[in-house]
């Protein structure tokens, strides 16, 4: 799936599935709340952090996708294409960062 059948695939779930977009803001903090639960599972797996009882269930890569069904919701709901955006921003870094890290010596 590209992330235009994505974006797609989210608005027609939400028209009929899900009825309509929650409001903008409301978006900003479920996103905020998805991101918070990829960084808890983050924490416990590759931190260290311990599991709980309650997170010995997690799925990671739902986790992730909960965060990417959120984003694209915003990027429809704002009229951001992300496939643009997307390579705009690659293009941006690898003029701006041509040779950041290859200079860094905190990398080697």
């Amino acid at each position: 799936m590209t992330i235009n059948e994505a974006q797609e695939t989210v608005d027609r779930w939400i028209k009929t599935t899900g009825i309509r977009y929650f409001n903008e803001l409301t978006n900003t903090a479920i996103l905020m709340e998805e991101v918070g639960e990829v960084a808890r599972i983050m924490a416990r797996k590759y931190g260290e952090q311990s599991f709980k009882k309650s997170d010995e269930e997690v799925n990671l890569a739902d986790e992730m996708a909960d965060v990417m069904f959120v984003l694209i919701c915003l990027a429809n709901q704002t009229g951001i294409n992300l496939t643009e955006a997307l390579e705009k921003n690659l293009e941006k870094k690898s003029i701006r960062d041509a040779y950041r890290h290859k200079n860094n010596e905190k990398l080697k």
